[in-house]
């Protein structure tokens, strides 16, 4: 599964009216800001993605309108034509045959469990307390060209991570900067080796909220589309310093916080263009990112966050801007 590594380094601005309207710009800090998402075990993506369906009552995210909870099986096939399967493939022997996860299924997961490869917590009920909700589950592919692949195989690991993003996307509804601009990941699992032996081949896309630095935030109320709805806010990104100060760690904006990233800057290039370069490119938008969210268009604060070479290349190649919010 993907795993949030530490990014961006950040800018603060401000600009205020003195005598003949001019302006002055604060002096700039340099300070590496907290979260950002790069994959794991040679697997780099910025990690959001899913399919859609349809929300169950209060709590759950269940197809066809059913509630998981502990214990519940999956109603109906697995979400993507071509990933539906029986409950598992044929187990040797007389072992049972391991069960395959529940989409809609919740989990009481820590943020150690959350980013490993593999997972056996059970189900939680989704009315009860739990930091992740499966959206999709699907079928690694085991068998290539007549050979049967082992499940910890590269090519079988790789199957989770180009499609939960996706999935994960698609269920939470909104635009790619709605969900960049949210707390909410993307993670996923496959079986364990013993799982695998007793005939387990699914891989399993959950989403999970962050709400610190390795730390998960409670889930709450139907996920599916809510990047498209403002229920949404209660997952966006917020900081609890200015960005680039000493006191600044990114928290999930239902916690208390000071700052607020209210836009997204998408830089250009196929190549890292240098900090000088991305330092400069965040400056104009988000000014006026921070001048639109200002009570007062002559006197106000904004911050620029911008990718890091690494985080270039692990596909995170676009930075936030930032507005006061002492919500």
């Amino acid at each position: 599964m993907s795993t949030p590594q530490r990014p961006a380094a950040s800018r603060p601005g401000r600009r205020r009216a003195d005598v003949a309207t001019r302006t002055r710009p604060s002096r700039s800090v340099v300070l590496r800001a907290l979260l950002a998402l790069a994959a794991v075990a040679a697997v780099a993506a910025v990690v959001l993605g899913a399919i859609a369906l349809s929300g169950g009552g209060a709590g759950t995210d269940a197809p066809d309108g059913g509630s998981a909870g502990s214990g519940a099986s999956p109603s109906g096939a697995s979400p993507e034509a071509g990933d539906a399967g029986a409950a598992g493939s044929a187990a040797t022997g007389d072992a049972p045959v391991a069960p395959r996860p529940a989409t809609g299924a919740c989990y009481a997961l820590t943020y150690a469990e959350a980013v490993a490869a593999t997972t056996e917590a059970a189900p939680v009920a989704c009315r009860g307390d739990h930091t992740a909700r499966t959206v999709a589950v699907g079928a690694l592919p085991l068998v290539v060209d007549g050979h049967l692949l082992a499940v910890d195989s590269a090519r079988a690991r790789a199957a989770p991570a180009q499609r939960c993003p996706d999935r994960v996307a698609d269920f939470l509804g909104g635009s790619r900067d709605d969900l960049r601009l949210s707390m909410l990941r993307a993670v996923w699992f496959s079986p364990t080796l013993a799982q695998a032996d007793r005939g387990a081949d699914w891989f399993r896309c959950d989403v999970v909220a962050l709400a610190g630095d390795e730390q998960l935030a409670p889930l709450e109320g139907r996920l599916a589309g809510v990047l498209a709805r403002p229920a949404g806010a209660a997952y966006a990104v917020c900081g609890t310093a200015e960005p680039g100060t000493a006191g600044f760690e990114r928290v999930v904006c239902s916690r208390p916080h000071r700052w607020r990233a209210v836009s997204v800057v998408e830089l250009d290039g196929r190549r890292y263009p240098g900090e000088a370069a991305v330092r400069e490119a965040g400056q104009a938008p988000c000014e006026a990112a921070g001048r639109a969210e200002a009570a007062d268009p002559l006197d106000f604060r904004w911050g620029w966050e911008w990718p890091t070479r690494a985080q270039w290349e692990a596909g995170t190649t676009w930075g936030l801007c930032w507005v006061p919010d002492p919500a």
